[in-house]
């Protein structure tokens, strides 16, 4: 289990703050029961397959793609680990790539909540939990809004092809949801953000060198900033990691 400290800010606002300083063999087991559902939904795909898969896509990426496919898999696996369903593949539907649109859709006890993952290297000038908190909303909020400066791409579209793949094994009355929001959004009727569950997330990856500080800031942060990011309810889920390497080794690990 990923331990978090866990801030009740509001009834609506939550804020989940996890140190994952070492790589550990409970760890190591935890990655080896969730790694296939996470990646590939009910597929029949062993450990060891899905973990070649994800070396290879990572291969052929640049840091900052690697940061973030690394930051975006925690989430998913702390997310899992407490009981959200998550509607979606973590490898894209097309040649084995991350998935494009949301970073990620979940359900649990009848709602659904939109992910949105950014992470960056504590050497980073300016960097912070609370920084790349407001960035992830941003794109939370232009996204479903129709007002991305990224262009006209329809997020539900993806979200809808994930959820219908049999191996996500997601829930009719989700897919229909996700499909009428869809094309509401190709006829330009667009919805605000403060309609939906949103879970904004913070990586940081460190040098090899534990620091505490990047946690005790967000942690110290003014009420003022968190009860700003407005929705319908709010996750905001900040992760402090030694580096990537350790991910990295245990995809090398053989079973």
């Amino acid at each position: 289990m990923l331990e978090a400290e866990i801030r009740n800010i509001t009834g609506d606002i939550e804020l989940h703050v996890i140190d994952f300083k070492l790589l550990t063999d409970d760890k190591i087991k935890l990655l080896d029961s969730r790694i296939v559902g996470i990646c590939e939904g009910e597929s029949d795909s062993t450990v060891i397959q899905v973990k070649k898969n994800f070396l290879k896509f990572l291969s052929t990426k640049d840091e900052r793609t690697i940061l973030g496919a690394i930051a975006e898999f925690f989430v998913h696996l702390y997310l899992n680990e407490n009981g959200f369903k998550q509607e979606f593949l973590f490898f894209n539907l097309e040649e084995g790539s991350i998935k494009k649109g949301f970073d990620g859709y979940f359900s649990k006890d009848n709602e659904e909540y939109i992910v949105e993952s950014k992470s960056g290297k504590s050497s980073t000038k300016n960097i912070s939990h609370k920084s790349k908190i407001k960035k992830a909303y941003d794109d939370v909020k232009t996204n479903v809004e129709g007002t991305s400066k990224k262009g006209t791409n329809n997020p539900w579209k993806n979200a809808y092809n994930h959820a219908s793949h049999i191996d996500v094994q997601c829930k009719g009355t989700i897919r229909k949801k996700i499909k009428a929001l869809s094309d509401l959004f190709d006829s330009g009727e667009f919805r605000e953000v403060d309609e939906f569950n949103i879970i904004p997330c913070s990586t940081i990856f460190l040098d090899g060198v534990w620091d505490d500080g990047f946690s005790t800031d967000i942690l110290n942060l003014d009420i003022e900033f968190l009860t700003g990011i407005k929705a319908k309810t709010t996750r905001m889920i900040c992760i402090t990691k030694n580096s990537s390497d350790k991910f990295i080794e245990y995809l090398e690990l053989p079973l």
